[in-house]
């Protein structure tokens, strides 16, 4: 009975030091933490990134004041994707990226959208009936006062002569995939999302763009953080590189500023 148990015991230590290897050698990871506007973009670019490479890319996905509060909190993201420069500079002014990482990547467009089915038409100019087209229903957007798609979209409405008139009248969403999804369920007659967001819904249409002179350029920048490992710098490589640029353009991104 002992030598039974005594060979258990070395056929134990045996499994036990045969898994030790896998743990030293287990796949690295990177945490990319990027704007919602980018969530299709980024799991095509992140899938096709895993196939050049054995590091595995994770996403988190929100608003981009959400992410830069849990990044200020000490949340271990590797890489900051924003939707605006503002929130970029201001972890920049906390010290919390690599300053020599930040590059501009892509750009986008403003849109008005509807329901799929909503027989709203409007053209978007100075002084335009936005207030009418509402009826009674609101307009939906990103928080203004803390969402990048909400700040460009009071800036667009400020500068058209129409932001008084909606401005106690706005859905203020979270994020700009929630502020399409009222529109998309019916909760919001009209919405103002990026274009690259309309592109990829299925319940809603584009009614106008708006003038790429009526607000400021839309620019996502990308950045290391702080606590970024070392796998991270080739994942941000290969997003603005060749093959990342294909990708956003397909989805609808423009070039920084455009």
């Amino acid at each position: 009975m002992s030598r039974v148990l005594h060979r258990l015991g070395l056929l134990c230590l045996i499994i036990h030091s045969a898994s030790l290897p896998a743990a030293e050698t287990k796949q690295p990871q990177i945490l990319v933490f990027a704007a919602s506007s980018l969530t299709d973009v980024l799991q095509e670019i992140g899938t096709a990134y895993e196939k050049t490479t054995a590091v595995q890319v994770k996403f988190s996905f929100d608003a981009t004041s959400n992410l830069v509060r849990q990044i200020q909190a000490g949340a271990q993201a590797d890489v900051f994707f924003s939707a605006d420069t503002q929130w970029m500079d201001y972890l920049q002014a906390h010290n919390l990226i690599e300053v020599a990482s930040r590059q501009n990547v892509v750009g986008n467009r403003l849109v008005l959208i509807a329901p799929i089915d909503s027989q709203i038409k409007l053209k978007i100019e100075p002084h335009f009936p936005l207030a009418a087209a509402l009826g009674t229903g609101r307009l939906a957007t990103g928080d203004p006062d803390s969402v990048p798609i909400g700040r460009y979209a009071r800036s667009a409405l400020t500068t058209l002569g129409v932001w008084d008139e909606v401005a106690g009248r706005l859905a203020r969403a979270e994020n700009v995939r929630t502020a399409m999804m009222y529109v998309a369920r019916g909760e919001a007659p009209l919405g103002i999302v990026y274009a690259s967001d309309a592109l990829v819904s299925k319940n809603v249409r584009v009614v106008d763009t708006f003038p790429a002179n009526s607000h400021e350029p839309i620019v996502y920048p990308i950045a290391l953080t702080k606590s970024a490992n070392r796998e991270s710098a080739g994942f941000v490589a290969y997003v603005i590189g060749q093959r990342g640029h294909e990708i956003f353009v397909k989805y609808g991104f423009t070039e920084p500023g455009r």
